[in-house]
C-alpha cells in the first residue's frame, strides 16, 4: 500500500454504523474527532488572530455570499489526530448547495508567546481562517436545520482536502463527502442562528466523537 493511502483507509463495513439514519432531528458526527469547542453567536468579521478564540466567518468561508446566513450562529470545532480516520460523513441528510476548495496556508499558528497549551493546539480556531480548507454547502432536508456548512481545514503540513461531492447531489446521513490526506487536520460545522442546536450528552471540549455518531438535537420550528 503506498505510503499516503495508509491515511485514507475506509472502516470495515459496520464498524462505524449511522446512529438515528431515519430521524431528521439528530445531527451526525461528521469526522471522528476530539472537541475543541462549540462557540455561538459567531460573528462576520472577528479578530481571529487574538487568543479569545474568536471565529470569522467571512474568512472562514472566503467572503462566500451564503456566508451570511450563518451571523450570529454555531460553530462545532473538533479535531483529528494523525491515527484518526481521515474520511468526511454527511451529517444530515440533504442537497449540497455549495462545494468547493480554498486555497491557504500551511504550517500556519497564531503569533504570540503564550507557552500552553502547545502552539498548534491554541491555533486550533486561528487556522479556520487561514489554511487550506474545503467549504461544502449543504441544505437539510429538516426546515429547523436548514443551509448549514462543513469545513475541512488542513492542519500542520496538511494541505490536501479532497472533496468528493459536487453541487446537487443528494446526500444521506453518513454518505461520505470528502477526506483529509496525511496527517492531523481539524473541522467545523456551521450553523445558522435559526438552528436551535443541543448538544447531547458527552459533546463537550476534549471528548472523542464517533463518526456517523449523534452530537446535536434540534428543536423544531413552531409557527405561529
Amino acid at each position: 500500500m503506498p505510503f499516503h493511502k495508509a491515511w485514507i483507509r475506509r472502516f470495515r463495513p459496520n464498524v462505524r454504523p449511522v446512529i438515528n439514519p431515519n430521524n431528521p432531528n439528530f445531527i451526525n458526527a461528521a469526522c471522528e474527532a476530539k472537541v475543541h469547542q462549540i462557540k455561538s453567536g459567531v460573528k462576520a468579521v472577528d479578530r481571529f488572530w487574538l487568543k479569545e478564540h474568536p471565529y470569522s466567518l467571512n474568512h472562514m468561508l472566503n467572503g462566500d455570499p451564503l456566508a451570511s446566513q450563518f451571523v450570529g450562529g454555531t460553530v462545532y470545532q473538533a479535531i483529528l489526530s494523525s491515527l484518526d480516520y481521515h474520511h468526511w460523513h454527511s451529517p444530515i441528510d440533504g442537497v449540497v448547495k455549495k462545494a468547493y476548495r480554498v486555497p491557504g496556508t500551511y504550517y500556519a499558528a497564531r503569533l504570540d508567546d503564550d507557552p500552553d497549551p502547545d502552539i498548534m493546539s491554541r491555533s486550533q480556531d486561528f487556522v479556520t481562517a487561514v489554511s487550506a480548507r474545503a467549504l461544502i454547502f449543504i441544505e437539510s432536508d429538516n426546515p429547523s436545520i436548514g443551509l448549514m456548512c462543513f469545513v475541512g481545514v488542513g492542519l500542520g503540513e496538511v494541505s490536501t482536502c479532497e472533496i468528493v461531492v459536487n453541487e446537487g447531489d443528494r446526500l444521506e446521513k453518513g454518505d461520505p463527502i470528502g477526506a483529509f490526506h496525511f496527517g492531523g487536520s481539524t473541522h467545523c460545522l456551521i450553523f445558522r442562528p435559526e438552528t436551535k442546536l443541543v448538544a447531547l450528552d458527552g459533546v463537550e471540549p476534549e471528548k472523542v466523537q464517533l463518526v456517523n455518531t449523534c452530537i446535536f438535537s434540534v428543536a423544531q420550528e413552531t409557527h405561529s
